[in-house]
């Protein structure tokens, strides 16, 4: 799928099987993984509607087009990647205290969680 990520990385964590993933994310992962020279962890990916509810996203979550991924590069702070993601154009970029949420949506939306 890619030189750094697999299809499984982004399978909705409910276990249902649902692992739709958005082109365009993953060639953006791919140049915030080569920033850093650093791994990425998908705490989560792509989320079927029920499990979307379970953890509380918003019902227009771009995890449930596959257009979103939580993540985790190893041994950096969720600010700087929030900083970095923002200026790799990333639409959507939310920094939270153990991760950082991007995402491939039309516009631009930045938040703090």
């Amino acid at each position: 799928m890619s030189k750094y990520f697999s299809r499984s990385e982004f399978s909705c964590n409910c276990g249902c099987g649902f692992d739709t993933v958005d082109f365009e994310l993953i060639e953006m992962l791919d140049q915030l993984r080569e920033n850093f020279d650093k791994p990425i962890h998908i705490t989560s990916g792509c989320r079927c509607q029920e499990y979307n509810a379970k953890v509380g996203g918003s019902v227009n979550s771009q995890h449930l087009q596959g257009r979103a991924a939580d993540i985790q590069v190893k041994d950096v702070d969720p600010a700087i990647v929030y900083e970095i993601a923002d200026k790799l154009g990333f639409g959507g970029a939310g920094c939270y205290a153990t991760f950082t949420h991007v995402d491939t949506r039309d516009g631009k939306s930045r938040w703090e969680g």
